[in-house]
């Protein structure tokens, strides 16, 4: 199947502002979403305390970026995402919320050059999966690396795969049966139709070890639920 291109999936998000702007709730059709957000802006300022400036990639309407506000008080905060209605709302927040210096970069992550030892705490939620081949993976996380401080730390929340067919068979059943329950069984049907358009999730275990190939010095799953999964890395 031919995969959405970055001008298709930012017109869906230009659309779909509101659905990403609950902080109780995260992105509900992401299992465990509230709990993983929780998780890691408890968990960032506990392996990187003192934060001066965060990189969100894929900030959507910057629910991370305002949680961890929570723990570093007037931190600088660079948004990044392909969609410019999802900056306006994050900026808004953001703003309101009391944050440090804040700077929007409209633009996909694989184009956007970034400082090198820029930022002491980067996220990317929901949005690496939108990578396509290993090449585009290397690249990100080289770039990803290089832009962090030294001792910073990268906390990516996001769909993955699995090597073993049998248990991809299983974890995508369990998937279905939250979207339906969650809701119903055409609401499974219209995510599960965006997913397998636009997203090239890799496995958590091809992911750890290339982020280890690259450089990082040590590396913690923070959770897992089907075919989600959280984890850092730090340089």
């Amino acid at each position: 199947m031919v995969k959405s291109t970055p001008a298709e999936i930012r017109a869906r998000f230009d659309a779909d502002v509101d659905r990403f702007s609950n902080l109780e709730t995260g992105q509900t059709a992401s299992i465990d979403s509230a709990a993983v957000l929780e998780i890691v802006s408890r968990a960032a300022p506990s392996v990187t305390p003192g934060a001066r400036r965060l990189l969100d990639v894929g900030c959507g309407a910057g629910n991370y970026a305002l949680k961890l506000l929570e723990s570093y008080p007037g931190l600088a905060v660079d948004l990044l995402d392909l969609s410019r209605p999802m900056l306006d709302r994050a900026l808004e927040r953001l703003t309101a919320a009391g944050s440090g210096p804040l700077t929007a970069l409209q633009g996909d992550v694989r184009d956007l050059p970034l400082a090198a030892e820029r930022y002491d705490v980067i996220t990317a939620a929901a949005t690496l999966h939108h990578l396509r081949g290993e090449d585009e993976w290397v690249s990100v996380f080289a770039k990803l690396h290089a832009a962090l401080r030294p001792g910073g730390s990268l906390w990516i929340v996001d769909l993955v795969e699995h090597h073993v067919p049998a248990v991809q068979r299983v974890m995508w059943e369990r998937y279905g049966d939250y979207l339906v329950a969650l809701r119903d069984e055409e609401y499974r049907d219209h995510v599960f139709a965006y997913i397998e358009r636009e997203d090239s999730p890799r496995p958590l275990l091809w992911q750890l070890d290339l982020l280890r190939a690259t450089g990082f010095a040590h590396l913690e799953l923070l959770h897992k639920n089907g075919p989600f999964a959280a984890f850092c890395a730090i340089r």
